[in-house]
Protein backbone atom coordinates (compact mmCIF):
# COMPACT_ATOMS: atom_id res chain seq x y z
CA UNK A 1 0.00 0.00 0.00
CA UNK A 2 0.78 3.71 -0.57
CA UNK A 3 1.48 5.51 1.93
CA UNK A 4 -0.04 9.19 1.79
CA UNK A 5 2.40 11.85 3.77
CA UNK A 6 0.69 14.65 5.13
CA UNK A 7 1.75 17.89 5.18
CA UNK A 8 1.28 21.26 7.49
CA UNK A 9 -1.06 23.83 5.68
CA UNK A 10 0.56 27.05 4.03
CA UNK A 11 -0.50 30.46 4.06
CA UNK A 12 -2.78 31.33 1.09
CA UNK A 13 -0.59 32.96 -1.51
CA UNK A 14 -1.80 36.50 -3.42
CA UNK A 15 -1.32 37.41 -6.67
CA UNK A 16 1.41 40.43 -6.82
CA UNK A 17 -1.04 42.56 -8.56
CA UNK A 18 -3.54 42.82 -5.37
CA UNK A 19 -0.81 43.26 -2.84
CA UNK A 20 0.31 46.77 -4.68
CA UNK A 21 -2.90 48.04 -5.20
CA UNK A 22 -3.43 46.90 -1.00
CA UNK A 23 -0.48 49.01 -0.54
CA UNK A 24 -1.36 52.13 -2.72
CA UNK A 25 -5.00 52.73 -0.95
CA UNK A 26 -3.18 52.30 2.07
CA UNK A 27 -0.89 55.20 1.36
CA UNK A 28 -3.42 56.98 -0.18
CA UNK A 29 -5.51 57.25 3.04
CA UNK A 30 -2.46 58.08 4.94
CA UNK A 31 -1.43 60.76 2.37
CA UNK A 32 -5.33 61.91 3.42
CA UNK A 33 -4.53 61.61 6.69
CA UNK A 34 -1.30 63.49 6.96
CA UNK A 35 -2.09 65.79 3.60
CA UNK A 36 -5.48 66.71 3.63
CA UNK A 37 -7.15 68.47 0.96
CA UNK A 38 -7.91 72.03 0.38
CA UNK A 39 -11.74 71.30 0.42
CA UNK A 40 -11.64 69.41 3.90
CA UNK A 41 -8.90 72.20 5.30
CA UNK A 42 -11.06 75.34 4.05
CA UNK A 43 -14.31 73.21 5.82
CA UNK A 44 -12.28 73.08 9.06
CA UNK A 45 -10.87 76.28 9.03
CA UNK A 46 -15.22 77.55 8.36
CA UNK A 47 -15.83 75.24 11.48
CA UNK A 48 -13.24 77.00 13.68
CA UNK A 49 -14.03 80.54 12.91
CA UNK A 50 -17.53 79.55 13.00
CA UNK A 51 -16.82 78.40 16.77
CA UNK A 52 -14.45 81.09 17.61
CA UNK A 53 -17.40 83.17 16.60
CA UNK A 54 -20.46 81.54 18.40
CA UNK A 55 -17.40 82.01 21.45
CA UNK A 56 -17.47 85.69 21.08
CA UNK A 57 -21.56 86.16 20.42
CA UNK A 58 -21.66 83.93 23.64
CA UNK A 59 -18.85 85.93 25.55
CA UNK A 60 -20.73 89.76 23.83
CA UNK A 61 -24.06 88.50 25.39
CA UNK A 62 -22.58 87.93 28.76
CA UNK A 63 -20.73 90.78 28.77
CA UNK A 64 -23.64 92.94 27.53
CA UNK A 65 -25.91 90.96 30.32
CA UNK A 66 -23.23 91.76 32.84
CA UNK A 67 -23.26 95.44 32.14
CA UNK A 68 -27.09 95.98 31.77
CA UNK A 69 -26.95 94.46 35.10
CA UNK A 70 -24.45 96.52 36.53
CA UNK A 71 -26.14 99.97 34.78
CA UNK A 72 -29.51 98.81 36.23
CA UNK A 73 -28.03 98.22 39.79
CA UNK A 74 -26.44 102.20 38.98
CA UNK A 75 -30.24 103.24 37.90
CA UNK A 76 -31.65 101.95 40.94
CA UNK A 77 -28.66 103.49 43.31
CA UNK A 78 -28.80 106.70 41.90
CA UNK A 79 -32.47 106.29 41.58
CA UNK A 80 -32.12 105.87 45.92
CA UNK A 81 -29.67 108.23 46.27
CA UNK A 82 -32.07 110.77 44.44
CA UNK A 83 -35.25 110.21 46.58
CA UNK A 84 -33.04 110.19 49.57
CA UNK A 85 -32.16 114.14 48.02
CA UNK A 86 -36.36 114.54 47.24
CA UNK A 87 -36.65 113.69 50.88
CA UNK A 88 -34.17 116.44 52.54
CA UNK A 89 -35.14 119.07 49.60
CA UNK A 90 -39.52 118.35 50.39
CA UNK A 91 -38.50 119.69 53.85
CA UNK A 92 -38.75 123.65 54.19
CA UNK A 93 -36.08 125.16 55.59
CA UNK A 94 -38.22 128.68 55.63
CA UNK A 95 -42.20 128.39 55.98
CA UNK A 96 -44.55 131.14 55.90
CA UNK A 97 -47.79 131.07 57.12
CA UNK A 98 -50.39 133.90 56.17
CA UNK A 99 -52.48 134.77 59.44
CA UNK A 100 -56.33 134.10 58.72
CA UNK A 101 -59.19 135.51 60.47
CA UNK A 102 -59.43 133.52 63.95
CA UNK A 103 -55.96 132.04 63.85
CA UNK A 104 -54.03 132.28 66.87
CA UNK A 105 -50.03 131.81 67.03
CA UNK A 106 -50.63 128.39 68.31
CA UNK A 107 -52.85 126.98 65.58
CA UNK A 108 -49.35 128.48 63.11
CA UNK A 109 -47.38 127.06 65.20
CA UNK A 110 -49.41 123.54 64.42
CA UNK A 111 -49.44 124.29 60.89
CA UNK A 112 -45.71 124.74 61.21
CA UNK A 113 -45.28 121.47 62.71
CA UNK A 114 -44.10 122.78 65.99
CA UNK A 115 -45.15 121.41 69.21
CA UNK A 116 -46.72 123.50 71.57
CA UNK A 117 -43.69 122.57 74.40
CA UNK A 118 -41.41 124.69 71.85
CA UNK A 119 -43.82 127.31 71.19
CA UNK A 120 -43.71 127.63 75.26
CA UNK A 121 -40.02 127.70 75.25
CA UNK A 122 -40.02 130.54 72.76
CA UNK A 123 -42.30 132.89 74.32
CA UNK A 124 -41.59 132.46 77.72
CA UNK A 125 -39.18 134.61 79.72
CA UNK A 126 -39.27 137.30 77.12
CA UNK A 127 -41.94 140.07 77.27
CA UNK A 128 -41.44 141.47 74.29
CA UNK A 129 -42.12 137.78 72.18
CA UNK A 130 -46.24 139.06 73.21
CA UNK A 131 -46.06 140.80 70.57
CA UNK A 132 -45.93 138.06 68.05
CA UNK A 133 -49.41 136.98 69.98
CA UNK A 134 -51.39 140.09 68.37
CA UNK A 135 -52.06 138.63 65.17
CA UNK A 136 -54.05 140.54 62.83
CA UNK A 137 -54.94 138.80 59.34
CA UNK A 138 -52.90 139.23 56.11
CA UNK A 139 -50.04 139.32 58.52
CA UNK A 140 -46.92 137.19 57.70
CA UNK A 141 -45.16 134.83 60.41
CA UNK A 142 -41.79 133.30 58.67
CA UNK A 143 -40.35 130.12 61.08
CA UNK A 144 -36.79 129.36 60.12
CA UNK A 145 -35.16 125.96 61.03
CA UNK A 146 -31.74 124.39 60.95
CA UNK A 147 -30.84 120.81 59.15
CA UNK A 148 -32.33 118.94 62.35
CA UNK A 149 -35.43 120.46 61.49
CA UNK A 150 -35.05 122.59 64.84
CA UNK A 151 -36.78 126.03 64.93
CA UNK A 152 -34.17 128.50 64.45
CA UNK A 153 -36.10 131.88 64.59
CA UNK A 154 -39.67 133.54 63.95
CA UNK A 155 -39.77 136.55 62.38
CA UNK A 156 -43.14 139.21 61.22
CA UNK A 157 -43.06 143.12 59.48
CA UNK A 158 -46.09 144.06 61.43
CA UNK A 159 -45.41 147.42 59.57
CA UNK A 160 -44.13 148.87 56.93
CA UNK A 161 -41.65 150.25 59.49
CA UNK A 162 -40.71 147.56 61.50
CA UNK A 163 -40.51 143.91 61.60
CA UNK A 164 -39.81 141.80 64.50
CA UNK A 165 -37.40 139.27 65.22
CA UNK A 166 -37.35 136.18 67.80
CA UNK A 167 -33.90 134.69 67.47
CA UNK A 168 -32.86 130.83 68.95
CA UNK A 169 -29.42 131.44 71.24
CA UNK A 170 -26.23 129.57 70.07
CA UNK A 171 -25.53 128.68 74.13
CA UNK A 172 -29.06 127.75 75.29
CA UNK A 173 -32.76 126.83 74.32
CA UNK A 174 -33.85 130.62 74.99
CA UNK A 175 -34.91 132.77 72.49
CA UNK A 176 -34.08 136.40 71.82
CA UNK A 177 -36.43 139.86 70.76
CA UNK A 178 -35.07 141.79 68.17
CA UNK A 179 -37.24 144.57 65.89
CA UNK A 180 -35.50 146.16 62.76
CA UNK A 181 -36.70 149.06 61.89
CA UNK A 182 -36.44 150.88 57.92
CA UNK A 183 -34.75 153.80 57.63
CA UNK A 184 -37.57 156.42 56.46
CA UNK A 185 -36.95 159.70 54.79
CA UNK A 186 -38.94 162.76 56.66
CA UNK A 187 -40.16 165.23 54.21
CA UNK A 188 -43.06 168.06 54.94
CA UNK A 189 -46.41 167.98 54.04
CA UNK A 190 -48.71 171.25 53.74
CA UNK A 191 -52.66 170.62 53.94
CA UNK A 192 -55.36 173.41 53.65
CA UNK A 193 -59.30 173.01 54.47
CA UNK A 194 -62.40 174.20 55.25
CA UNK A 195 -65.30 173.47 57.47
CA UNK A 196 -68.36 172.20 55.79
CA UNK A 197 -70.27 169.63 58.37
CA UNK A 198 -67.47 167.35 60.89
CA UNK A 199 -64.29 167.84 61.40
CA UNK A 200 -62.74 164.76 60.44
CA UNK A 201 -64.91 164.64 56.96
CA UNK A 202 -62.97 168.30 56.02
CA UNK A 203 -59.99 166.88 56.79
CA UNK A 204 -59.81 163.35 55.35
CA UNK A 205 -61.07 165.95 52.05
CA UNK A 206 -58.15 168.07 52.68
CA UNK A 207 -56.30 164.42 52.35
CA UNK A 208 -54.71 165.28 55.88
CA UNK A 209 -54.26 161.97 57.73
CA UNK A 210 -56.52 160.62 60.48
CA UNK A 211 -53.84 160.49 63.12
CA UNK A 212 -52.32 163.97 61.99
CA UNK A 213 -56.37 165.35 62.12
CA UNK A 214 -56.34 163.70 65.60
CA UNK A 215 -52.82 165.40 66.93
CA UNK A 216 -54.25 168.81 65.30
CA UNK A 217 -57.65 168.41 67.34
CA UNK A 218 -55.71 168.09 70.56
CA UNK A 219 -53.73 170.92 70.15
CA UNK A 220 -56.03 173.21 69.77
CA UNK A 221 -58.08 171.09 72.14
CA UNK A 222 -57.62 173.34 75.11
CA UNK A 223 -59.14 176.29 73.71
CA UNK A 224 -61.79 174.61 70.57
CA UNK A 225 -64.20 172.07 71.51
CA UNK A 226 -64.30 170.13 68.31
CA UNK A 227 -67.43 168.82 69.03
CA UNK A 228 -69.68 171.68 69.55
CA UNK A 229 -67.88 174.72 69.26
CA UNK A 230 -67.24 174.30 65.19
CA UNK A 231 -68.67 176.39 62.31
CA UNK A 232 -69.31 176.47 58.52
CA UNK A 233 -66.61 178.47 56.98
CA UNK A 234 -63.86 177.77 59.64
CA UNK A 235 -60.74 177.22 58.20
CA UNK A 236 -57.54 175.37 58.67
CA UNK A 237 -53.63 174.88 57.74
CA UNK A 238 -50.76 173.12 58.86
CA UNK A 239 -47.59 171.96 57.88
CA UNK A 240 -46.46 168.01 59.21
CA UNK A 241 -44.25 165.42 58.72
CA UNK A 242 -44.77 162.68 56.25
CA UNK A 243 -42.37 159.45 56.41
CA UNK A 244 -41.89 157.98 53.05
CA UNK A 245 -39.65 154.55 51.93
CA UNK A 246 -38.38 153.95 48.48
CA UNK A 247 -41.04 157.10 47.59
CA UNK A 248 -43.85 155.37 49.19
CA UNK A 249 -46.22 156.80 52.36
CA UNK A 250 -45.42 154.65 55.22
CA UNK A 251 -46.27 157.20 57.96
CA UNK A 252 -46.74 160.41 59.64
CA UNK A 253 -44.55 162.10 62.42
CA UNK A 254 -45.49 165.65 64.24
CA UNK A 255 -47.45 168.36 63.33
CA UNK A 256 -44.79 171.25 62.97
CA UNK A 257 -47.30 174.18 62.67
CA UNK A 258 -51.13 174.71 61.94
CA UNK A 259 -53.05 177.43 62.24
CA UNK A 260 -57.34 177.55 63.02
CA UNK A 261 -59.90 179.70 62.42
CA UNK A 262 -62.96 179.19 64.40
CA UNK A 263 -65.36 182.16 64.62
CA UNK A 264 -63.23 184.51 62.94
CA UNK A 265 -60.66 183.90 66.11
CA UNK A 266 -57.03 182.59 64.83
CA UNK A 267 -55.17 180.18 66.95
CA UNK A 268 -51.40 179.53 66.09
CA UNK A 269 -49.50 176.70 66.97
CA UNK A 270 -45.45 176.01 66.55
CA UNK A 271 -44.03 172.98 67.74
CA UNK A 272 -40.79 173.59 69.74
CA UNK A 273 -38.55 171.36 71.23
CA UNK A 274 -36.13 173.01 74.06
CA UNK A 275 -32.61 172.25 74.73
CA UNK A 276 -33.57 169.34 77.33
CA UNK A 277 -35.26 167.83 74.76
CA UNK A 278 -37.99 169.08 75.53
CA UNK A 279 -41.53 169.01 73.00
CA UNK A 280 -44.36 171.21 73.40
CA UNK A 281 -47.11 173.24 71.33
CA UNK A 282 -46.67 177.04 71.78
CA UNK A 283 -48.69 180.63 70.37
CA UNK A 284 -46.49 182.91 68.24
CA UNK A 285 -45.68 184.80 71.45
CA UNK A 286 -44.13 181.89 73.10
CA UNK A 287 -47.63 180.98 75.26
CA UNK A 288 -48.25 177.79 75.54
CA UNK A 289 -51.37 176.01 74.15
CA UNK A 290 -51.12 173.92 76.82
CA UNK A 291 -53.49 173.93 79.76
CA UNK A 292 -53.11 172.50 83.21
CA UNK A 293 -56.66 170.89 81.97
CA UNK A 294 -58.35 169.62 78.69
CA UNK A 295 -62.03 170.91 77.78
CA UNK A 296 -63.54 167.72 77.21
CA UNK A 297 -62.42 164.19 78.43
CA UNK A 298 -63.90 162.68 75.75
CA UNK A 299 -62.70 163.08 72.03
CA UNK A 300 -65.84 164.16 69.45
CA UNK A 301 -68.44 163.45 71.70
CA UNK A 302 -72.06 164.89 72.19
CA UNK A 303 -73.08 167.50 74.74
CA UNK A 304 -76.13 165.36 75.98
CA UNK A 305 -76.62 167.46 79.13
CA UNK A 306 -75.16 170.80 79.88
CA UNK A 307 -74.57 172.07 83.64
CA UNK A 308 -77.74 173.48 85.36
CA UNK A 309 -79.17 174.47 88.65
CA UNK A 310 -82.64 173.33 87.89
CA UNK A 311 -82.32 170.32 85.76
CA UNK A 312 -85.08 167.60 86.20
CA UNK A 313 -83.71 164.58 86.66
CA UNK A 314 -84.63 162.29 84.27
CA UNK A 315 -85.45 159.18 86.06
CA UNK A 316 -86.26 160.73 89.62
CA UNK A 317 -88.23 163.01 87.73
CA UNK A 318 -87.72 166.17 89.84
CA UNK A 319 -85.70 169.16 89.99
CA UNK A 320 -82.19 168.24 90.78
CA UNK A 321 -78.68 170.32 89.92
CA UNK A 322 -77.31 169.22 87.30
CA UNK A 323 -73.53 169.82 88.83
CA UNK A 324 -71.91 168.27 85.66
CA UNK A 325 -71.46 168.16 81.77
CA UNK A 326 -72.85 164.91 80.37
CA UNK A 327 -71.41 163.72 77.31
CA UNK A 328 -73.33 160.86 75.12
CA UNK A 329 -70.90 158.74 72.98
CA UNK A 330 -71.12 154.73 72.01
CA UNK A 331 -70.36 152.18 74.89
CA UNK A 332 -66.30 151.63 75.33
CA UNK A 333 -65.09 155.39 74.10
CA UNK A 334 -62.39 155.91 76.12
CA UNK A 335 -62.12 158.50 78.53
CA UNK A 336 -59.52 160.76 79.49
CA UNK A 337 -58.18 162.27 82.85
CA UNK A 338 -58.56 166.18 82.35
CA UNK A 339 -55.17 167.19 84.11
CA UNK A 340 -52.24 165.58 85.97
CA UNK A 341 -53.07 164.44 89.49
CA UNK A 342 -53.56 161.34 91.94
CA UNK A 343 -56.81 159.13 91.90
CA UNK A 344 -58.84 159.24 95.01
CA UNK A 345 -61.30 157.16 94.19
CA UNK A 346 -61.33 154.27 91.66
CA UNK A 347 -64.94 152.04 92.52
CA UNK A 348 -68.66 152.39 92.87
CA UNK A 349 -70.19 155.43 94.30
CA UNK A 350 -74.03 155.32 94.70
CA UNK A 351 -75.73 156.58 91.65
CA UNK A 352 -73.13 157.64 89.68
CA UNK A 353 -72.05 154.14 89.31
CA UNK A 354 -68.00 153.27 88.32
CA UNK A 355 -66.57 156.48 89.63
CA UNK A 356 -62.94 158.01 89.16
CA UNK A 357 -62.04 160.68 90.99
CA UNK A 358 -59.12 163.15 90.56
CA UNK A 359 -57.02 165.64 92.74
CA UNK A 360 -55.18 168.15 90.75
CA UNK A 361 -53.67 170.20 93.53
CA UNK A 362 -54.08 173.43 93.98
CA UNK A 363 -57.53 173.19 94.85
CA UNK A 364 -58.78 171.22 91.40
CA UNK A 365 -60.86 167.95 91.45
CA UNK A 366 -62.31 166.15 88.52
CA UNK A 367 -65.27 163.66 88.89
CA UNK A 368 -66.10 160.87 86.06
CA UNK A 369 -69.13 158.71 86.23
CA UNK A 370 -71.50 155.82 84.86
CA UNK A 371 -68.40 154.26 83.48
CA UNK A 372 -68.48 151.19 81.95
CA UNK A 373 -65.17 150.11 83.21
CA UNK A 374 -61.33 151.07 84.83
CA UNK A 375 -58.22 151.04 82.54
CA UNK A 376 -55.66 149.13 83.24
CA UNK A 377 -53.27 150.39 86.20
CA UNK A 378 -56.45 152.79 87.62
CA UNK A 379 -56.58 152.42 91.28
CA UNK A 380 -57.36 154.61 94.61
CA UNK A 381 -53.62 156.45 95.14
CA UNK A 382 -52.41 155.99 91.80
CA UNK A 383 -51.29 158.85 89.73
CA UNK A 384 -52.11 160.04 86.35
CA UNK A 385 -51.62 162.16 83.50
CA UNK A 386 -53.34 164.05 81.57
CA UNK A 387 -54.83 162.44 78.59
CA UNK A 388 -54.16 159.32 79.73
CA UNK A 389 -57.23 156.56 79.39
CA UNK A 390 -58.82 156.45 82.97
CA UNK A 391 -62.17 154.37 81.51
CA UNK A 392 -64.45 153.70 79.57
CA UNK A 393 -68.28 155.16 78.28
CA UNK A 394 -70.83 153.17 79.96
CA UNK A 395 -74.41 153.46 81.65
CA UNK A 396 -74.16 151.99 85.61
CA UNK A 397 -75.61 153.80 88.14
CA UNK A 398 -78.72 156.38 88.02
CA UNK A 399 -77.82 156.09 83.97
CA UNK A 400 -80.69 156.24 80.64
CA UNK A 401 -77.95 155.41 78.37
CA UNK A 402 -74.01 155.07 77.90
CA UNK A 403 -72.33 158.29 78.44
CA UNK A 404 -70.03 160.38 80.61
CA UNK A 405 -71.09 162.79 83.67
CA UNK A 406 -67.92 164.76 83.98
CA UNK A 407 -67.90 167.34 87.14
CA UNK A 408 -65.25 169.97 87.66
CA UNK A 409 -64.77 171.62 91.18
CA UNK A 410 -62.30 174.63 92.34
CA UNK A 411 -62.21 174.46 95.98
CA UNK A 412 -64.71 172.51 96.66
CA UNK A 413 -67.06 174.26 94.13
CA UNK A 414 -68.65 172.67 91.44
CA UNK A 415 -68.18 175.00 88.21
CA UNK A 416 -69.38 174.89 84.07
CA UNK A 417 -66.15 173.09 83.08
CA UNK A 418 -67.32 174.74 79.79
CA UNK A 419 -67.16 177.89 80.88
CA UNK A 420 -64.37 177.84 83.05
CA UNK A 421 -61.24 179.49 82.53
CA UNK A 422 -58.80 176.82 83.02
CA UNK A 423 -55.09 178.00 84.03
CA UNK A 424 -52.25 177.07 81.30
CA UNK A 425 -49.13 175.87 81.45
CA UNK A 426 -45.63 177.82 81.66
CA UNK A 427 -44.66 179.70 78.78
CA UNK A 428 -41.69 180.18 76.69
CA UNK A 429 -38.66 180.34 79.47
CA UNK A 430 -36.60 183.50 79.00
CA UNK A 431 -33.47 181.89 77.99
CA UNK A 432 -34.65 179.83 75.49
CA UNK A 433 -37.19 182.78 73.57
CA UNK A 434 -34.56 183.74 71.02
CA UNK A 435 -34.10 180.27 70.08
CA UNK A 436 -37.73 179.75 69.87
CA UNK A 437 -38.25 183.38 67.90
CA UNK A 438 -36.47 181.82 65.32
CA UNK A 439 -38.17 178.15 64.86
CA UNK A 440 -41.40 179.91 65.34
CA UNK A 441 -40.42 182.75 62.46
CA UNK A 442 -39.18 179.72 60.07
CA UNK A 443 -41.97 177.93 60.52
CA UNK A 444 -44.44 180.11 60.17
CA UNK A 445 -42.85 181.51 56.75
CA UNK A 446 -43.00 177.87 55.18
CA UNK A 447 -46.28 177.91 56.26
CA UNK A 448 -47.41 180.97 54.39
CA UNK A 449 -45.08 180.42 51.62
CA UNK A 450 -47.26 176.93 50.84
CA UNK A 451 -50.59 178.05 51.27
CA UNK A 452 -49.56 181.22 48.35
CA UNK A 453 -48.89 178.51 46.86
CA UNK A 454 -51.56 176.43 46.30
CA UNK A 455 -53.80 179.45 46.12
CA UNK A 456 -51.80 180.17 43.13
CA UNK A 457 -52.03 176.78 41.80
CA UNK A 458 -55.72 177.01 42.19
CA UNK A 459 -56.73 180.07 40.47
Amino acid sequence: MTMTQNTPPTQQAYPKRHLFAASGVALLCLSLIIYPSREVEAKKTFITIELEEQANEQVTDFLDEQLIETAHDTVEDSAQEVAVEEDVDTFEYNKTLTVASGDTLSVLFNKAGISSTVMHQVLDKNKDAKRFVSLKPGQQINFEFDQDQTLQSLSSQVSALETIYLEKQADSNTFKFRNELATTEIKEKFAKGTITGAFFNATNQAGVPYSIAHDMANIFGYDIDFAQDLRTGDTFELLYEEKTLDNKTVGTGKVLTARFTNRGKVYTAVRYTDKQGNSSYYSANGSSLRKAFIRTPVDFARISSRFSNGRKHPILNKIRAHKGVDYAAPRGTPIKAAGDGRVTLAGRKGGYGNTVVIKHGQGYQTLYAHMQGFAKGVRAGGSVKQGQTIGYIGTTGLSTGPHLHYEFQVNGIHVDPLSQKLPTADPIHASEKQRFANTSKTLLAKLDAKKDSQIALNE
